[in-house]
């Protein structure tokens, strides 16, 4: 695809660079938009490596990552107007501001280059602007207002983006895709039921606690693999300990190893505590695998749903709702059949990278005067 071709693109992403060593959703997203812009003829640089991340509400770290990012802007902007023409970026685009990660670094830098600043999933928080937090919430409010356009992933967020939007600010839908230009083969279904997740303390753990609580209340035979790794491990070995060799770990895994177990899959088990919508329910899908999650705010803009409301338990039902939406799959080939069909289809319709290209780019273009 050559959408983008000739135009140079800086990448940042506050929260962890796409070369973090550590895994996650995020990491996995915005190395999908990097490849994306590349592969659509752009040439993206990844314009910083800093960490502007505030897990607790430090004032004192807070400050210590301004200093640290306001070195960063005049070593970005000192490369940039020094580098050849061919090389400066036609426009700067963020991955994730919100506020424990805001971007204190693209809006200043696209203002001193006079260049159009762009980003893809941003939040607003407005109750955090009081609390340990308020400055890293304020900041990402003005990064957020600085940008001329906004690419938000789930209609939640959209909610809060339309309540806060500055002036005429161009809000623009962009799905969580996958990098794929067509899908992977089909799963046969003919292996375990499939779980992959960090393991660590939080939402993480608690999604492994509601699933184990939920196989034990299944009475059918059934086996588990689950892929991931992480600090939280012995306790996910801890509370699937009771099943004994039905469950099998796998640790983390490569791409292509991954893919060898999606492809035996018969179910994707993975309830989704406070996911801002999960890429593995993406890849599970693609596969035709059918997905069984809870009905979370951002999870619906990803997850196909089934014919019966009741296999999409709410949160509230708890262990207890996903057992039973789980006995009754397993209870159900015909249902499974019908939902794999579905699940692909959807995947093949709206989350693939040549879908997410054509989007991507029909926005940018008139930001950077190029013809449709």
């Amino acid at each position: 695809m050559t959408l983008g071709q000739g135009r140079t693109i800086a990448f940042y992403a506050p929260m962890k660079s796409p070369r973090h060593p550590v895994p996650s959703g995020d990491r996995e997203m915005a190395r999908n938009l990097m490849g994306l812009l590349s592969g659509s003829g752009a040439m993206v640089t990844l314009a910083s490596e800093l960490r502007i991340y505030d897990k607790s509400g430090d004032a004192e770290r807070q400050a210590i990552l301004r200093a640290k990012a306001a070195h960063e802007i005049d070593r970005i902007c000192t490369e940039i107007v020094t580098a050849p023409k061919a090389e400066r970026p036609d426009l700067w685009l963020t991955y994730h501001n919100y506020y424990k990660a805001p971007d204190l670094i693209g809006p200043t830098v696209a203002r001193r280059l006079s260049i159009p600043y762009v980003q893809v999933e941003s939040t607003r928080a407005k109750k955090r602007l009081s609390g340990p937090w308020s400055e890293f919430a304020q900041a990402a409010h003005d990064a957020a207002d600085a940008a001329s356009v906004i690419f938000y992933l789930t209609q939640q967020d959209h909610q809060t983006l339309l309540r806060d939007r500055y002036c005429d600010q161009h809000l623009v839908h962009l799905s969580p895709f996958l990098l794929d230009h067509r899908l992977p083969e089909p799963s046969d279904r003919s292996g375990p039921m499939l779980c992959v997740g960090m393991m660590r303390e939080g939402d993480k753990l608690a999604s492994y606690r509601i699933l184990a609580d939920a196989l034990a209340q299944v009475a059918q035979p059934w086996r588990l693999n689950i892929v991931g790794d992480g600090p939280a491990r012995p306790e996910v070995e801890q509370v699937m300990s009771r099943f004994g060799n039905k469950v099998r770990f796998l640790g983390e895994l490569d791409r292509d190893a991954l893919g060898i177990l999606y492809r035996k899959a018969s179910i994707f088990v993975w309830p989704g505590v406070n996911e801002a919508f999960g890429m593995v329910y993406l890849e599970a899908q693609s596969h035709g695998v059918p997905v069984l999650a809870q009905d979370r705010p951002g999870l619906r803009d990803i997850v196909t749903n089934w014919d019966l409301s009741a296999l999409t338990p709410p949160p509230d039902s708890g262990p207890e709702g996903y057992a039973q939406a789980l006995t009754q799959v397993l209870d159900d080939p015909v249902l499974c059949d019908r939902q794999a069909s579905r699940v692909r289809n959807r995947i093949a319709n709206r989350h693939l990278a040549p879908a997410a290209a054509q989007r991507l780019w029909s926005t940018l273009s008139p930001l950077l005067e190029i013809p449709s």
